[in-house]
């Protein structure tokens, strides 16, 4: 069983980056007391004390379930008739109108490079201004971008209210994540930050209900009334936003000692949580914070990309990447593989809302799933079996019938459960805990970026896989994605560390050690120096113990 020291001599630290924090000494033994008594809090005891962090993180992430609504709501009327009789055009083959190839790819990659600004703007926002001013005004933008949608007569005016909205979808996609994961302690995370696949479930199975129901409206109000929807959302989040705690983490960064303390307070159950106890809290983040800015020159997006943060954040964007090569992309392609693979219309929309109703339940899965084997082994594990679903799908598509395609349409509702239980919940589990705590924003942002590339590439290339005009590929379409998805295992075996159960300042000293990403869950790490180690920092075994609490 290896071991890693603290990153520098406690002394020598405390000599040279604390001499504007008086009794750094002390603030050591404090940080060591919170973190102790966090590995040692079992899930139960964490529920109750940390009750109004948790009614905080799941408002704020309900943001998700709105952009997971719009992103996808775009996707779902390429087959829509009422949507086709305003934007279709005329297939000389077939005399019926469709959306091409090429509009398809523009309408889902307009959002897509909105988001990617919206990313970088949220990166530099949400640190200089702090994650709640961001959001709120991120929220009064959605309520302007969204009449861009509603009120659009054709595919480049449609493109064009895609991309403004993009903007502020992105901005969305990682702040959620950075609040959730700087506002529970240890055992709670894996929770809070996979529930963000839930809110994107929800979004979509609601996206995928809503245009179900207005498929019988012939008019322009059945693709009107699923944009317009999108107004439910803002105003009830954007109150929320106003009445939340800020995050402790971003107040400490800012200098804010005693705002964060009083945070903490507000993220906490007070007939559990002390005022000393959040004051210990408080210390854990400054001593994390301090280790951070000694091992790394600053908090620039450049600086995610040198010394050890570069394999940090190689890491993060990986994961969010391998969302998309693991054969994802052709869940939310849905209606239109469904229709391909030979269903008609409607049942073709009935399917599809049992398909993302895997979103919600194989993120609950994902919750037991965690709690037995991790980070890591559910990543790769996931991985593999979506290349094993994906090669029998393709292999149906050799062999068309109707059975077969019942079947195809039957092994992506398994797909998607695969998915959510594995990749889906869990990438958001990884991105929140790779990164360092001073750049977790900027590493999110780029890990997002990564995944806004891909789907990029794959809305270029996945329409004309299914489209009939185009390479007309169809449910074939898994065979090119097993390849991937495959590979995807391959990486993350030889990438990917086990994060559960590790403090963030223990993150700090395995990243800056070097430890190869399968020997994290069994080397210890000291990152206070005292001559003891905390509880559950052992090896593998008291880790597993610790999240079996």
């Amino acid at each position: 069983m290896a071991s890693v020291p603290q990153a520098e001599n406690a002394d020598g630290v405390h000599t040279h980056i604390h001499a504007d924090i008086a009794n750094y000494d002390q603030v050591v033994r404090d940080a060591a007391q919170n973190d102790a008594a966090e590995h040692k809090m079992n899930k139960r005891e964490a529920f109750a004390m940390y009750r109004p962090a948790i009614f905080w993180s799941v408002v704020l992430s309900a943001a998700l379930i709105m952009e997971g609504y719009d992103v996808v709501v775009i996707g779902s009327f390429y087959e829509q008739p009422a949507f086709l009789n305003r934007f279709g055009v005329v297939d000389q083959a077939t005399g019926q109108k469709l959306i091409p190839a090429p509009w398809q790819s523009g309408l889902s990659n307009g959002s897509a490079a909105g988001g990617i600004i919206g990313l970088l703007i949220n990166g530099w926002a949400s640190e200089r201004f702090g994650p709640r001013r961001t959001y709120m005004f991120s929220m009064f933008g959605m309520i302007i971008s969204i009449f861009g949608p509603v009120f659009s007569k054709s595919l480049a005016a449609l493109t064009a209210s895609e991309v403004v909205c993009g903007l502020f979808w992105g901005v969305f996609q990682t702040l959620t994540t950075a609040y959730a994961s700087e506002v529970c302690p240890i055992v709670l995370r894996h929770y809070l930050t996979a529930y963000i696949n839930m809110c994107w479930g929800f979004g979509i199975f609601l996206s995928s209900g809503v245009v179900r129901a207005s498929l019988r409206i012939n008019s322009d109000w059945g693709w009107r009334m699923p944009f317009m929807v999108q107004w439910v959302w803002p105003i009830p989040l954007l109150l929320g936003a106003y009445f939340a705690p800020e995050s402790p983490w971003w107040l400490v960064r800012q200098g804010r000692h005693e705002e964060a303390e009083t945070s903490v307070r507000r993220l906490t159950n007070p007939a559990m949580f002390s005022k000393d106890d959040a004051k210990r809290s408080v210390a854990n983040m400054i001593h994390t914070t301090a280790i951070e800015r000694e091992m790394q020159a600053g908090t620039s997006y450049i600086q995610c990309f040198t010394g050890i943060d570069a394999r940090r954040t190689e890491i993060a964007m990986m994961v969010f990447a391998i969302q998309l090569l693991s054969g994802e992309n052709l869940i939310g392609q849905g209606v239109q593989f469904f229709v391909q693979a030979g269903l008609a219309s409607t049942p073709a929309f009935d399917v599809n809302l049992a398909l993302n109703s895997m979103f919600i339940i194989g993120t609950v899965a994902s919750w037991f799933l965690l709690a037995r084997w991790g980070r890591r082994t559910l990543y790769i594990a996931g991985c593999l079996a979506m290349a094993v679903v994906l090669a029998v799908i393709g292999a149906l598509g050799y062999y068309p019938s109707a059975g077969a395609s019942w079947a195809s349409g039957g092994l992506l509702v398994a797909l998607n459960f695969i998915y959510n239980s594995t990749l889906g919940a869990v990438c958001y589990v990884v991105i929140a805990e790779v990164g360092s705590t001073r750049l977790r924003a900027k590493t999110i942002v780029l890990s997002r970026c990564a995944y806004q590339v891909m789907n990029i590439i794959c809305g270029i290339i996945v329409p004309r896989m299914l489209s009939p005009t185009a390479w007309n590929w169809g449910p074939k379409s898994g065979v090119f994605w097993t390849v991937f998805a495959t590979l995807s295992g391959v990486y993350c075996w030889f990438r990917l560390p086990e994060t559960a159960g590790r403090s963030y300042g223990e993150l700090d000293v395995l990243f800056e050690h070097k430890v190869p990403a399968w020997r994290f869950s069994s080397t210890k790490a000291d990152q206070f120096n005292l001559g003891t180690h905390s509880p559950g920092l052992d090896d593998e075994k008291a880790s597993a113990s610790h999240d079996e609490k």
